[in-house]
This record gives C-alpha cells, sequence and structure tokens, in this order.
C-alpha cells in the first residue's frame, strides 16, 4: 500500500516550518528588542535618551512595513500590560498609564515610524533609500513626540521642540547610521 504524502509524519517541524509562526517569533524578537533598547537609558527630563528609536526602525528595515509596526504593537501591548519594557524614568508612570506622560507620544509613533521605514525599504533598498526611510521614522517619533508633549505638558511650541526635539539631533544623527551599518552588515550575510 502507497504511503500518503500529503499526511506530515511529525507535528512539530510542520509547525515551526509554519511562515505564520515565523513571523510572529521575528515580532516578538523586535518587541523585545525595543525593550531591551528601552533599558539603555541616558535619564534627561523631560523625555530620557534611549536606543529604543534603532529598534523600532531596525524592525520595519528587517520585518517589513506591517511586520514592523506589529512588533511595535506588541511592544506597546506588552508595557501596557505592566510588564517593564518602557525605560525606566525616576517618576515614570507604570503600564497603561505611561502614554499619558511626557513620553506618551513618542510611544504611540512607534508603531507608525516601523510602517513608514518598512514601507520605503520594500519599495528600494539602496543605502540612501535605507538611511532616508530611518531618518523619516526617527523624525516621526521626535515630532510627534514634542507636539504630545506640547499639547498636554509644555504648552509652548518653541519650549516643546527644544525639549522634545532639539535635544535629539545629534542622537538621531548617531542612531540612523548605526542602525544603517547594522541593517547592510545583516543583510549583506542573508
Amino acid at each position: 500500500m502507497p504511503v500518503n504524502q500529503n499526511i506530515k509524519t511529525s507535528a512539530f517541524p510542520s509547525i515551526l516550518s509554519n511562515t505564520r509562526v515565523k513571523s510572529f517569533l521575528w515580532i516578538l524578537s523586535f518587541s523585545i528588542l525595543t525593550a531591551v533598547g528601552a533599558q539603555i537609558t541616558i535619564p534627561v527630563k523631560p523625555v530620557p535618551f534611549t536606543l529604543q528609536t534603532m529598534m523600532v526602525v531596525l524592525a520595519g528595515a528587517f520585518l517589513g512595513s506591517r511586520n514592523g509596526a506589529y512588533s511595535q504593537v506588541l511592544y506597546l501591548a506588552l508595557g501596557c500590560a505592566g510588564l517593564p519594557v518602557f525605560a525606566q524614568v525616576p517618576d515614570g508612570a507604570v503600564g497603561f498609564a505611561r502614554l499619558f506622560g511626557p513620553t506618551g507620544g513618542y510611544l504611540l509613533a512607534f508603531p507608525l515610524a516601523a510602517f513608514i521605514t518598512g514601507y520605503i525599504i520594500e519599495k528600494k533598498k539602496s543605502y540612501l533609500s535605507v538611511v532616508v526611510s530611518m531618518f523619516l521614522g526617527n523624525v516621526l517619533i521626535i515630532f510627534v513626540g514634542a507636539l504630545y508633549l506640547d499639547i498636554f505638558f509644555i504648552h509652548n511650541i518653541s519650549e516643546s521642540l527644544k525639549a522634545g526635539a532639539v535635544i535629539f539631533s545629534l542622537w538621531t544623527v548617531i542612531k540612523v547610521i548605526a542602525a544603517a551599518a547594522i541593517f547592510f552588515g545583516i543583510s549583506k550575510k542573508q
């Protein structure tokens, strides 16, 4: 009697080869990397310097627009659930309340920044387009964060831009150069 070729002999390898499972594991991995980046913190008020935004744009670059955004939605969900994934700041709220603090605007912009970064790279993977997409992702995060600061906390657009955008200028350039180097370094090995 011939063996049916459609029947899998072991369920475990078929589960691991499932594209959805692999996608979820990559999404989870970048959520965790964003959490790790949040723990590398230089405390500055009202918003600390972290490596989170570098992980956000790398999520978009490596996972693509949709899965990159999903990784950041998952990151936010983990933080809102109370897990210690957000940057540790002395007077920072815990869990969902963090979205209503000074860093809330930055955090809420993460999924969109990952999406935009991934979307541009999906269209063109030249060095220039990767760097531009990463800058755009970072600029989006910074300006949404600064606008949020202005609307809910500072109430002076000039001061909000100084405290929530200008201060990150040099740091953003360094992170984008590092993120582009990581992206191309890993991409060439694949």
